[in-house]
């Protein structure tokens, strides 16, 4: 398990844009899984929406690439170096994310040639898929 502290030995993001709370496992190269606790206090919810809070969909895409970036970036080779959409294909959206909700992020890297590669993303709330796609990514 892996805290916001190691997290941010691996990967760049920082607070209030850092998405994960911590890390359950992951395989270098290979995949991640990791958790996002969503409490009312996010800075996003001030406007998204006042008197309905709704965690925007593009914040479970990042929360996602921001795990699969933990599987690419913790191996050796990538150290040190950053992972940029370089796009975002199939992402569906089917439930709505509200504070109080845990988001589980899981993330299987599924083609890699040099430095591009796509992860297969699925983010849940209490086994039930909120979103699905594929993230596209460029190790620079």
């Amino acid at each position: 398990m892996l805290n916001k502290e190691e997290i941010k030995e691996i990967i760049p993001q920082r607070e209030p844009f850092l998405m994960i709370d911590e890390v359950e496992e992951y395989k270098p190269g290979e995949s991640a899984i990791a958790y996002k606790e969503v409490n009312k206090d996010e800075w996003y919810f001030q406007g998204h929406f006042p008197g309905n809070p709704i965690m925007p969909g593009v914040l479970i895409t990042e929360s996602l690439a921001q795990t699969g970036a933990v599987a690419i970036l913790s191996l050796k080779e990538n150290q040190g170096r950053n992972a940029l959409f370089g796009g975002i294909d199939k992402m569906k959206f089917k439930k709505i994310v509200k504070p109080g909700d845990t988001l589980k992020l899981e993330v299987k890297i599924i083609k890699q040639k040099g430095p591009i590669g796509i992860g297969e993303a699925i983010a849940t709330v209490q086994g039930k898929v909120v979103a699905r796609g594929e993230l596209t990514f460029a190790v620079v």
